[in-house]
């Protein structure tokens, strides 16, 4: 938990004002690599917090930008027609503290919950492949019985191995030895 909320943090502050954050660098440097900026239909899948679309908006503006369904299903379930949900859901607002969240969260994100336009469209709506690639790369090898990480130990390891999972791990060699003699 430590780790992810380290990164939400990392993504939501900036440096500096002109400086983005390390995982918003990360991000965009990925994105630049598979050719994201070259593509001409482009999207942004996320959770549906105000910091994720910040970042959508400032380094891929012009990107569709879509909350993951699993991430909306809890504010939606599965009740029909958005504009009676919501209709409902503001008569309990004022006496019901989640009620007024789910309005908030619906109204914020409502453009980017057009899920059967993104499925026509042949966009993904879910983070579920994301997801299992985390758990796959991350989880086995950080959550194994009796691992205990300090963040440090568990943020080099992860780099390890997404670096060699995706078969990247020669090119990191490379920089990081070429970062070290140019500090040496």
């Amino acid at each position: 938990m430590r780790i992810a909320m380290a990164e939400i943090e990392s993504a939501a502050s900036k440096d500096s004002d002109a400086t983005p954050s390390a995982c918003a660098a990360r991000v965009e440097r990925e994105a630049t690599r598979r050719g994201f900026d070259q593509v001409s239909r482009r999207a942004v899948l996320g959770a549906g917090a105000p910091w994720i679309w910040n970042l959508a908006a400032e380094h891929f503006p012009g990107a569709v930008q879509i909350v993951d369904r699993f991430h909306a299903k809890p504010h939606l379930s599965d009740a029909g027609d958005l504009d009676a949900v919501l209709e409902v859901l503001r008569t309990h607002a004022a006496t019901h503290d989640d009620a007024g969240k789910c309005v908030d969260y619906v109204e914020r994100n409502r453009e980017r919950m057009r899920y059967p336009e993104f499925r026509a469209a042949g966009l993904c709506a879910s983070t579920g492949v994301v997801e299992a690639g985390c758990k796959v790369a991350i989880g086995i090898r950080c959550k194994r019985a009796g691992m205990h990480w300090m963040v440090v130990g568990a943020d080099a390891i992860i780099a390890l191995r997404c670096c060699t999972l995706s078969g990247r791990f020669e090119d990191s060699w490379e920089r990081r030895s070429a970062a070290r003699a140019v500090a040496a």
